[in-house]
């Protein structure tokens, strides 16, 4: 079966409400004299409660991407909307409440705090969110319940980005932004935390975009799309 990807009108006809619309996204870092082009153009609607792919080799964009639509990083030029309302990169402070509102992160690395405490680690974004679930409830829900005290040097990878998932999901995001998140655990625990996450993301019902190297992985989400060098691709 082949599959061809208009990321602008792929399912407009669904009904589906659109959270993102990027138009027009390039993102240009300066490596000394060297301009690097990690965005070319790129034109993009995402879906209420998909869940979404982004494939592509090492360097084709894709977390540039991720972190644009994040509200991590702004696009040199081009525009993105969450909800039809523009993510204004000259405004700090509504970049802020966008965050910490409305999108949760899971990265390759754990990025927990050492000398915190699971429960604590996920506190520190549970104490800034609008309506988030107890620290100890969203552990319970990774099948951490009994692991509350202990300090990240204490748990696994895989325990660690059990941690981190707990933290994504605690303040209850609409939108859910997974960069990689078994790149740094073994085949066995990768799969494990992929379960879970997917579990999580189908009783949440958040938006689930999910930037990964796994085609089998990829073939279970509803949509595919393909970077390179910058630019969306056709995908078969």
């Amino acid at each position: 079966m082949s599959l061809t990807i208009d990321a602008r009108h792929e399912e407009a006809d669904s009904g589906k409400a659109p959270v993102f619309q990027a138009v027009g996204l390039t993102k240009i870092y300066q490596m000394g004299e060297v301009p690097v082009h990690a965005l070319r153009g790129v034109d993009l609607d995402l879906y209420e409660g998909e869940l979404t792919a982004l494939l592509g080799p090492s360097g084709s964009g894709k977390s540039t991407l991720l972190n644009i639509l994040g509200g991590l990083d702004a696009p040199s030029t081009g525009e993105v909307r969450f909800r039809g309302r523009l993510l204004d990169a000259g405004d700090d402070a509504a970049l802020t409440r966008y965050r910490r509102e409305h999108v949760g992160f899971v990265f390759q690395f754990y990025n927990l705090v050492a000398s915190l405490t699971a429960e604590e680690n996920v506190a520190l974004v549970t104490e800034i969110a609008l309506d988030p679930m107890a620290p100890a409830e969203a552990l319970a829900m990774v099948g951490l319940g009994g692991r509350l005290d202990a300090f990240p040097a204490q748990l696994s990878g895989g325990e660690q980005q059990r941690v981190a998932i707990a933290r994504a999901f605690a303040p209850q995001p609409q939108v859910l932004f997974a960069d990689e998140p078994t790149g740094n655990l073994d085949q066995v625990t990768g799969a494990h935390i992929i379960e879970l996450l997917l579990a999580l993301r189908e009783s949440s019902g958040a938006t689930l975009i999910l930037v990964t190297h796994d085609a089998e992985l990829a073939v279970r989400c509803d949509r595919r799309l393909l970077l390179d060098q910058g630019r969306l691709e056709p995908m078969t």
